[in-house]
């Protein structure tokens, strides 16, 4: 019991559909039950459809969530080209489609680099951003205009890792505040067309890896295994 309230970073692999706040809430039942209330907290969101690396704090080393969040990030995931969503990505239907057929793999390498360096990216209107104390994907479910931002972001590599059309691969390591839906959504009309985000993985945050991550069940197993000295 000290050691979580002391404090412990856990890696967890978020599964596909779960948000972040249900996999806090998961291992926080675990650790009441087992060893009392301890506070815990998560160092950066992942939307629901994106799965991999999710940081969860506890006890005093929530206080280091701030600093955790600040650290760059690394991701791979697919486009789908030639198509949006309202979300950007595969958690609402595809609502406009568009020509593929002058998008050649030279065209989408080049665009890629295009995206390299500090820039100004709007959030999607279905993001967690708080608008008057209220969250702006609540307020765009419900059909409500959302007026967003544009905000500082750096992207520091963009690597096309697979094209096979309409899908097309990436890896990026970019900072923090870096909406991976919004470069999607960006890339595709940059090139004439349309793109959402068909799948997501968060591979690092800073030093920490997905490899050295738990999948959630066995994070769970781990915390209700007494330890055996």
């Amino acid at each position: 019991m000290s050691d979580y309230k002391e404090g412990q970073l856990l890696l967890v692999n978020k599964p596909l559909d779960w948000t972040s706040f249900d996999v806090v809430n998961k291992i926080k039942y675990a650790l009441k039950a087992d060893y009392g209330k301890i506070k815990i907290g998560h160092a950066g969101t992942l939307d629901p459809k994106a799965t991999g690396l999710l940081i969860i704090c506890t006890g005093a080393f929530t206080k280091r969530i701030t600093e955790l969040q600040d650290l760059e990030k690394v991701y791979s995931g697919t486009f789908c080209m030639g198509a949006t969503t309202e979300c950007y990505d595969t958690e609402r239907p595809v609502n406009a489609t568009f020509p593929v057929e002058h998008i050649t793999e030279a065209l989408i390498r080049e665009t890629a680099q295009s995206f390299l360096g500090e820039q100004e990216q709007m959030p999607p209107a279905h993001s967690a951003i708080k608008i008057g104390g209220k969250t702006a994907y609540n307020l765009a479910r419900k059909g409500k205009e959302v007026t967003l931002q544009a905000r500082p972001i750096t992207i520091y590599d963009f690597e096309i890792t697979r094209i096979q059309m309409p899908f097309v691969s990436f890896k990026v390591r970019c900072t923090k505040g870096t909406y991976i839906r919004s470069l999607a959504h960006d890339f595709g009309k940059r090139m004439g067309s349309g793109a959402y985000l068909s799948a997501l993985q968060r591979d690092a945050i800073g030093p920490y890896t997905l490899k050295d991550a738990m999948e959630l069940d066995d994070l769970i197993s781990f915390i209700r295994t007494p330890s055996v000295v």
